[in-house]
């Protein structure tokens, strides 16, 4: 009649996993913020560094570009260089969640990946 509620015996097991989960999720969100990696755009003219979350850290700007005063060059590279750090900051996300879930393919993994940072 209700052959579902078999599993629910397993409840508490489960809760405890997800719970264990959103824990080692809080510590990698803690350890991302630590590490930095850089995009840069124009032969590097122009580098920006964020940490493991997407969050800009520090924005360079060659002195050369500066002295060109070339406004639309820096205006062209600057979202380059932010899309790009981005883009690295994706790429270490997955590479540590890989490690957290022991590459166990998760539902749903692939999505919230892609929204890290917002479209790059």
């Amino acid at each position: 009649m209700l052959k579902g509620l078999g599993n629910l015996a397993n409840l508490p097991g489960m809760i405890k996993q997800a719970q264990e989960m959103g824990q080692k999720m809080q510590q990698l969100n803690e350890e991302l913020k630590s590490k930095r990696v850089t995009g840069a755009a124009g032969g590097g003219m122009v580098e920006v560094d964020v940490n493991g979350l997407g969050e800009a850290l520090a924005v360079r700007v060659d002195p050369s570009l500066m002295e060109k005063g070339d406004r639309e060059l820096l205006e062209d590279l600057l979202p380059a260089a932010f899309n790009a750090a981005g883009r690295k900051a994706k790429e270490l996300h997955a590479e540590e969640m890989q490690k957290l879930t022991g590459g166990m393919n998760l539902p749903g993994l692939s999505e919230a990946l892609g929204n890290l940072g917002g479209e790059a």
